[in-house]
């Protein structure tokens, strides 16, 4: 054997024992840090096992061994009923998923609708109208507002005979009438004119109907 053969086989030798200490280095270092993490669990789980027996110290007095008990007897006599409710639950969630795509699109719809509000100037009515309410109740008593929840049948009766057409119609007549007179133009009027007058259509036809206006009047 020469010498070159045996400086090979030297060689490789080196090689084998310097990946063999490599490998003992490897392992060496992988069981200490094995070692510390299981001195780390041992602490956390005393800790652990300290904390669960403080808060069942606390909790002893209100809590007895057969209670344990009978709750998993419980959990397990009414396992069906649990079954269903997950079930419901999965049912729900599912649903829920699907509603997104349409939830989404009607909170697209409701911005949609009160960017509509908000330009018709519904938002600005509505703070007048809370503003009325307001007034509403710094001038009326308790005893007002029941006086009115009283009485508001026949209030509201008499607004719907003030809204009806024949009813509108001679407001309107009446109004229209008022401001077409000239009323810083009105002359006096002596006896003996107005007795005049008396004999006019028009006054008589007045006259008729505030007449026989008094005597319904009258008569309710």
């Amino acid at each position: 054997m020469g010498e070159q053969d045996i400086s090979r086989q030297l060689t490789e030798i080196q090689l084998t024992l310097d990946g063999i200490t490599a490998e003992l280095a490897l392992v060496k270092r992988q069981r200490q840090e094995m070692d510390d993490l299981k001195d780390d669990l041992t602490r956390v789980a005393k800790d652990l096992f300290a904390g669960a027996i403080e808060e069942f110290e606390d909790i002893a007095p209100f809590v007895r061994t057969g209670d344990f008990l009978h709750l998993v007897k419980l959990i397990l006599r009414n396992t069906n009923n649990i079954t269903a409710v997950i079930g419901k639950l999965e049912s729900t969630l599912d649903f829920l998923e699907d509603f997104k795509p349409i939830g989404k699109e009607l909170f697209s719809d409701t911005l949609e609708k009160l960017d509509e509000f908000d330009r018709a100037k519904y938002f600005e009515f509505a703070g007048a109208a809370i503003h009325i309410s307001d007034n509403i109740v710094e001038h009326f008593s308790q005893k007002d507002v029941r006086l009115l929840a009283d009485n508001i049948v026949p209030i509201l009766e008499t607004v719907k005979s003030m809204t009806q057409p024949e009813m509108m119609r001679a407001i309107k007549n009446a109004v229209a009438v008022f401001d077409s007179m000239d009323r810083d133009d009105i002359q006096e009027v002596s006896i003996w004119k107005a007795m005049r007058e008396l004999n006019t259509p028009e006054l008589k036809r007045g006259l008729g109907f505030m007449i026989a206006f008094m005597k319904n009047i009258a008569n309710n």
